[in-house]
């Protein structure tokens, strides 16, 4: 699978050594907010969208590592989202971003900063 002189191959072959975790999200939501963390540390995509079940970036605009990342549907509100790369260091730091993007709870009306008294 080649796409724009781009291939995704390197990543498919990896999935086995893939570091994986599941969400309780529906796909679409854990798609989006996976594009949400890879735009918030800045990683450059170059194939792959919601159909292609994939994503395949850089980590970088400067660091061309490349990395793939697999979203299965596991259920209605369960999605499996897998990160591939053939640089150990490449699909760590990306899966540690993403994964603790997803964790995070967000915060209710009652636990927003409050001003600090004295």
């Amino acid at each position: 699978k080649g796409i724009a002189g781009t291939s995704t191959i390197e990543h498919e072959r990896g999935r086995p050594a893939a570091i994986s975790q599941e969400f309780p999200l529906d796909y679409f939501t854990c798609f989006a907010k996976t594009r949400d963390a890879l735009q918030g540390i800045q990683a450059y995509t170059y194939a792959g969208n919601i159909k292609q079940h994939m994503l395949a970036i850089y980590i970088s605009s400067s660091d061309t590592t490349p990395v793939g990342i697999f979203f299965t549907e596991k259920g209605k509100n369960s999605t499996m989202i897998e990160v591939s790369s053939p640089s150990t260091y490449g699909k760590e730091f990306i899966s540690k971003k993403i994964f603790t993007f997803l964790s995070a709870k967000p915060l209710s009306n009652q636990e927003s900063v409050k001003p600090e008294t004295k």
